[in-house]
């Protein structure tokens, strides 16, 4: 004879299988739901966005193909344009907006602004909590360490970091350049 399991038991299976698929299911329900917020926010939007965590962009704002946002917030009237198969890490922040506080009517700024482009091109990386204000542009294959505040154009092949953000090193452009011959994107 079996034994057999008791209802707690029973009832505790249920309960476990039910919060593994739960917290599975919240996830993909939660990716779903910031995806289609931000394809609605956005001017233009290419295939395969993924938007794993809460992110806003602007209505100046345009995506590429299979751009991945893990909590990213733009901010300003400025334009952003991302390219092709972006990353960004957690708590990335877009400013293309500043206070006129140079040429303004007023101390220690007035009620006017001052727009600047984003502008971020193919294959780009940027690690959590990274800041990229108004005038800045990335280049393509560019890769920019957590932290990071961008203020300034960074070079294509870069790796990048700091306050402002400089390069340090390049990546080996030739792999780079085999890679995305074969078509290897994440």
């Amino acid at each position: 004879m079996e034994p057999r399991s008791s209802p707690l038991m029973v009832g505790l299976g249920v309960l476990r299988r039910f919060l593994t698929h739960g917290r599975r299911l919240k996830r993909e329900l939660l990716r779903r739901y910031y995806t289609g917020s931000v394809r609605r926010q956005a001017q233009l939007c290419g295939e395969g966005l993924r938007v794993n965590g809460k992110s806003s962009v602007t209505k100046q704002t345009r995506l590429g193909s299979n751009v991945n946002f893990n909590g990213l917030r733009m901010s300003g009237g400025g334009r952003v344009v991302i390219g092709d198969n972006f990353h960004s890490g957690l708590e990335c922040l877009f400013i293309t907006q500043n206070h006129n506080y140079d040429d303004g009517e007023a101390i220690p700024y007035d009620g006017t602004y001052v727009l600047k482009d984003i502008e971020i091109g193919d294959n780009v990386w940027l690690g959590d909590r990274v800041i990229v204000l108004g005038g800045a542009s990335i280049g393509e294959g560019a890769v920019i360490q957590a932290g990071s505040v961008v203020v300034e154009d960074i070079p294509a092949y870069a790796v990048a970091g700091g306050h402002p953000a400089k390069p340090f090193k390049y990546r080996d452009k030739d792999h780079y350049e085999l890679l995305k011959e074969e078509g290897k994107f994440l």
